[in-house]
C-alpha cells in the first residue's frame, strides 16, 4: 500500500505511461506530481467543444478520470490494472475552449481502494469549472 505523501512514480515515469497506454497522449500532459497527487493539463481545441463555446462534459470527465488514475499510480507504482469503480462530477461553470488543468488530490489511499478529488479549471483561471470524486479499485500485488 502506498502512502499519500510518498511518491513511487515521478512526472517523467507517469508521462511515459501516458504515452504508452493512452489515446490522449498527444493532448494530455502530467505537469507536476504534488504533495497530495498530480496536476494534469489537457490541451483543448474545437474538437472538445459544444455549442455555446464550452468544453464538453465527456472531455472533462476523461480528464478527471485520467488525473485520478495518475494520482494513484504516482503513489502505488505501476499498478496499471487499477480501475475506476465510481466517478461523480459536478459541472460548476462554463469552461472556455482553452486548456484545462486538473488538480487531482488523494483523499484516501487504501490497499484496495483509493478516493481522489479532482478540481478542473481553465488554465490560469481563479475559479473551477468542475469538481469530481473518483474511486478506484487497486489490484492485489
Amino acid at each position: 500500500m502506498g502512502r499519500i505523501g510518498h511518491v513511487e512514480l515521478d512526472r517523467d515515469a507517469l508521462n511515459a505511461i501516458l504515452t504508452q497506454f493512452s489515446q490522449n497522449a498527444s493532448i494530455m500532459d502530467i505537469v507536476e506530481v504534488t504533495d497530495r497527487g498530480v496536476r494534469v493539463r489537457l490541451a483543448v481545441d474545437d474538437r472538445h467543444g459544444r455549442p455555446g463555446g464550452t468544453v464538453s462534459g465527456p472531455a472533462q470527465m476523461t480528464l478527471a478520470d485520467a488525473s485520478a488514475w495518475f494520482a494513484i499510480l504516482s503513489r502505488v507504482g505501476p499498478k496499471l490494472l487499477s480501475v475506476t469503480t465510481s466517478l461523480h462530477i459536478d459541472f460548476l461553470r462554463k469552461p472556455e475552449i482553452e486548456a484545462l488543468i486538473a488538480e487531482a488530490d488523494l483523499v484516501k489511499l487504501g490497499s484496495r481502494l483509493a478516493v481522489v478529488r479532482v478540481t478542473i479549471s481553465n488554465e490560469g483561471a481563479d475559479e473551477p469549472c468542475a469538481v469530481a470524486q473518483v474511486t478506484y479499485s487497486i489490484p492485489k500485488d
